[in-house]
């Protein structure tokens, strides 16, 4: 009997195998929105969702996607179907707090949702914050926060606890469906917060940290709303182990007459149905995780990258491959308050590996074809460089929709932001633009000369120069670059760069040589003498842009490092020097301003000059230095660049 009972269990097994996993979901609804999977009843699009209360909007535009529960217009975080809870995005209301929004209330009735109490906390922080609940009368709830001897102290003041000290927390009521607060203190101007936010979360993400230095740059915090259902509703729901088998209904069939051995042996015989159910189950998951992540393997080009890989030489050492559950874990599931930045070609995040390294993760976007070519040959481009000057790439992972690649964690911004936007913290100095001018140079000169095959960077600009927290420059951003074989260039028919750094010979000729990479890196030089952005160059008319003067500069080194951005920037590819000259000549400019501190030449200062005229450069100034370049192309409409570097004879 137990082994036909046991053949029995594994034959049903068999039969509901392709059933499992399958009932989570309407057939022909989409299962997911980015990484938040959508169960019923919840449902994107008609007929996919139990009611409107659990119609899902995914958009898809956004990077991330983001999961909208229409609603309650509340973005979705993650949606637990066994607990039958939600993790939304719950605003932060403030008062007092320069530079942010004032945060909306929250409304969740006529909806299936209220505010979770076991799990949700009313926090409210800042200095003599008393923060209440509106909208729940006659109900009065709220907490009031003291400031440390009635002074505020960003600065120095650790949060580890929140009872009353700059913060100070209150369980919420029972149903809660609408959010909305009232700030009855004024008397104080520091910024002022109150949220509902998940306890777990709360404590997890703040304890140790500044916590209104961690809150002020973050509009949304998680919390937990419950939905509940009417008993019509719940008997649409599927049942939450995958399958439609009930034990009890089966042993208690009215047709079957059965003494207590039988009903002991059809007892277990359930057991292990549910137990192999659930085993089974499990399996089939991962096995299908598996075979997915395969096929986004090759997908997002993994074969293309083995291959790459193995033909470099033995001692290139290899990109490590991430997992998607790594990344997760590291970007705190891509959460939109990590990220750096966002461009073109994707979105890169901040993130914290298991080993405590901080880095950069890269998220493309959805890539066609020629974009998979452009992310394979990135990862094959800077896997053999070592240098301290071009940014680390320490992995990537292809098992995701779309792929990631792992940097080094750069934490100083953009060379750009400090040309052009002004940094009392680190005021760009002449000594200092003049050192990231030559690290520069020395990394295109390795990419150019030292790497095994040249290397062309193609898209060199201060936005993709990034300084690290010594302030060195580091060179970032190879997505377009290229691989050259040595006695080789490279053609091409669609125009890649940056307008106002991109070569203007290339336009002419779509090819793309080393010298071009030189002749970009004349427009950052010419934005480092100078401060004003490339575009305003060659824009106008007639235009000026004057640089502010550099207090430490001496009228021979400017004038050197002027001589050279004009030989940078000739039209003619054959006349501008290679990166290994500018580099060194770089490294000559740096050592006469280390000698010539102190000098007697020290006290003239001076200041470069470019105009654009529609003309050729007019005559200078008797004690100016006078360049005139050529024009920047070869049409009427463009004129002349006129370049001085003119001393301060007062």
């Amino acid at each position: 009997m137990n082994i036909a009972t046991l053949v029995f269990a594994l034959l049903l097994l068999l039969r509901i195998e392709t059933a499992v996993g399958l009932t989570l979901v309407k057939s022909g609804c989409q299962d997911s929105c980015g990484d938040v999977s959508i169960p019923y009843p919840f449902g994107i699009g008609a007929d996919c969702y139990m009611n409107k209360g659990f119609e899902v909007f995914c958009n898809e535009t956004s990077s991330p996607p983001k999961t909208i529960l229409t609603s309650i217009k509340m973005e979705v975080l993650n949606i637990s179907l066994d607990r039958s809870y939600v993790h939304v995005n719950s605003p932060i209301i403030s008062t007092s707090c320069s530079g942010r929004t004032a945060g909306v209330a929250v409304n969740l009735t006529g909806s299936p949702f209220i505010f979770s109490k076991n799990r949700n906390k009313f926090i409210a922080a800042g200095c003599n914050n008393r923060a209440v609940m509106s909208h729940i009368e006659p109900m009065i709830v709220g907490c009031e926060s003291t400031c440390k001897d009635n002074k505020p102290d960003n600065t120095t003041r650790v949060v580890t606890m929140c009872r009353g000290e700059r913060c100070c927390q209150i369980m919420i009521p029972s149903p809660l469906h609408v959010f909305n607060v009232t700030f009855q203190r004024e008397d104080s101007e520091e910024c002022k917060l109150a949220f509902l936010v998940e306890e777990q979360w709360f404590w997890s993400n703040t304890t140790g940290l500044r916590m209104l230095d961690f809150l002020h740059y973050m509009e949304y915090v998680p919390a937990v709303i419950d939905w509940v259902v009417t008993d019509e509703e719940a008997s649409q729901l599927p049942d939450r182990n995958g399958s439609s088998l009930r034990c009890s209904e089966f042993i208690s069939h009215p047709t079957v007459t059965l003494n207590s051995s039988v009903s002991t042996v059809l007892g277990v015989a359930c057991l292990l149905i549910v137990i192999g159910t659930w085993w089974l189950y499990k399996i089939l998951k991962k096995r299908r995780k598996k075979k997915l992540q395969r096929q986004l393997f090759k997908q997002n080009g993994g074969l293309l990258l083995q291959q790459q890989l193995s033909s470099t030489e033995g001692n290139v050492q290899k990109t490590k491959i991430f997992s998607s559950k790594e990344l997760k874990r590291a970007t705190d599931n891509f959460n939109r308050n990590r990220i750096l930045g966002q461009g073109g070609q994707g979105t890169v995040y901040k993130g914290m590996l298991v080993d405590g390294r901080i880095v950069a993760v890269k998220k493309s976007k959805v890539l066609d074809k020629e974009k998979v070519k452009e992310f394979i040959n990135e990862v094959v481009i800077l896997s053999p460089i070592n240098h301290r000057n071009v940014v680390e790439l320490l992995g990537c992972c292809l098992e995701t929709k779309v792929p990631m690649l792992v940097y080094e964690f750069i934490p100083n911004g953009t060379l750009f932001q400090y040309i052009h936007d002004e940094n009392e913290d680190f005021p760009l100095s002449w000594e200092r633009r003049l050192t990231i001018a030559a690290e520069v140079a020395a990394a295109l000169s390795y990419l150019h000369s030292a790497a095994s095959n040249p290397i062309y960077h193609r898209d060199i600009k201060s936005l993709n120069i990034l300084l690290d927290e010594k302030y060195r420059a580091k060179v970032s951003d190879f997505g377009i670059s290229r691989s050259i074989a040595i006695d080789q260039t490279h053609l091409t028919t669609n125009v890649q760069g940056t307008f106002g750094y991109l070569d203007p010979e290339y336009f002419r000729s779509s090819q793309f040589t080393e010298k071009s990479d030189v002749y970009s890196f004349g427009v950052v030089l010419v934005e480092l003498l100078t401060g004003k952005k490339p575009i305003s160059l060659i824009g106008a008319e007639e235009e000026e842009a004057r640089g502010s003067k550099r207090e430490s500069s001496t009228f021979e080194e400017t004038t050197k490092v002027a001589k050279l951005a004009y030989r940078c920037l000739s039209l003619s590819g054959k006349r501008r020097p290679k990166m290994i000259e500018v580099a060194v000549e770089l490294e000559q400019i740096r050592h006469l301003l280390n000698n010539s501190t102190g000098q007697q030449n020290h006290e003239r200062t001076s200041y470069v000059k470019f105009e654009v005229t529609n003309g050729r450069a007019g005559a200078s100034t008797d004690d100016a230095l006078s360049l005139d370049l050529e024009p920047l192309f070869s049409s009427e409409p463009w004129g002349s660049l006129e370049m001085q570097v003119i001393p301060n004879t007062t």
